[in-house]
């Protein structure tokens, strides 16, 4: 695609924004994709929710809505578009539809899995609870439907420990984030019996890692998402979502910063607080990663990738999502 001068002059507010994460021969290839798929979406009265660890290009270039987990489910209930497309992963884009049955809900590459997710089946919820009779389910959003469909009530890292709290019991399942869950655990007085999944992005983070990024930058603030291993989190400075890491650097203005998660969420939030120097050890999502803008046009374009679920699912696992957006943060 071209790189015109309608293409420079329609583009250019968004390229300043993000100038200083993206060198100007790299824009000249996302902006034609950018322009189109923005004019395209107005045709088609779509919207495109992305999630924060999308690139810079798609978070800032064409996303109506960017936010996590529990952001973008509610943002789905809340939109009059005819077309969602989620600019995020599978489970992502199934809980855009659980909240917005009647509408078309489409996934720019359908094969956008997540380790969490894929780690559990509808199954294994249902073999648990006759192990567990009477104890709640609280499962982690990064879930597939069926999933959500054998679970009291769902969760984000942004409010899990609220959620199990707010169950007033003494024992909870909580699946599928062993990391998450023990980091919940902590947190409360709650009897957690976990499942050992992992998110393998912040899985290959270590405590030595951390200690020579704090020896190497004297005064540096390290935030860590609690899907890291226990011992990161033990050896930042703070742990949060990342709707709680972005609040922290936009409270804080550390004049140093080092958030443990996807390299994706440093370029984006960098960009909204330039005052702050990111240093920016870099775990990629390969699953995040296969969301691109040629893939997001050719689907928007083609309405592929489209999210199909049969009612008795949506109906069961809607419920887990709405009782989590009640509870909210």
């Amino acid at each position: 695609m071209e790189f015109t001068q309608e293409v420079r002059k329609a583009t250019d507010p968004i390229y300043q924004k993000i100038s200083k994460v993206m060198p100007e021969i790299e824009w000249s290839v996302h902006a034609p994709y950018i322009h189109k798929i923005n004019k395209l979406k107005k045709e088609k009265n779509a919207v495109i929710l992305a999630h924060n660890y999308q690139t810079p290009e798609i978070y800032h270039g064409v996303a109506d809505f960017s936010a996590d987990s529990l952001a973008l489910a509610i943002e789905a209930s809340k939109t009059s578009a005819d077309i969602i497309l989620m600019a995020g992963v599978h489970f992502m884009a199934e809980t855009a539809k659980l909240m917005s049955p009647n509408k078309k809900v489409i996934l720019p590459d359908m094969d956008a899995g997540c380790s969490l997710s894929s780690s559990i089946t509808g199954k294994d919820v249902r073999l648990l609870k006759e192990k567990y009779p009477g104890v709640p389910v609280v499962s982690y959003v990064n879930t597939s439907a069926e999933v959500k469909a054998e679970t009291d009530v769902c969760c984000t890292s942004a409010n899990a420990v609220k959620i199990v709290k707010s169950l007033g019991t003494k024992r909870v399942i909580f699946l599928p984030d062993d990391y998450l869950a023990k980091y919940v655990a902590s947190q409360t007085d709650v009897e957690i019996i976990s499942w050992k999944g992992i998110c393998i992005v912040h899985d290959q983070f270590n405590k030595k890692e951390i200690e020579d990024i704090r020896k190497n930058n004297p005064g540096i603030k390290i935030i860590a998402h609690p899907e890291c291993p226990p011992d990161v989190i033990e050896a930042s400075d703070f742990a949060g979502s990342t709707s709680g890491m972005i609040k922290y650097v936009k409270d804080n203005q550390p004049k140093k910063v080092m958030m443990v998660t996807e390299c994706s969420m440093s370029d984006n939030i960098q960009i909204e607080n330039p005052n702050v120097d990111f240093v920016k050890p870099c775990n990629m999502c390969p699953h995040m990663k296969k969301i691109t803008l040629p893939k997001i046009l050719d689907c928007l374009e083609n309405e592929t990738g489209e999210i199909i679920m049969d009612k008795e699912t949506i109906d069961k696992a809607r419920i887990s999502v709405e009782r989590m957006a009640a509870i909210g943060r």
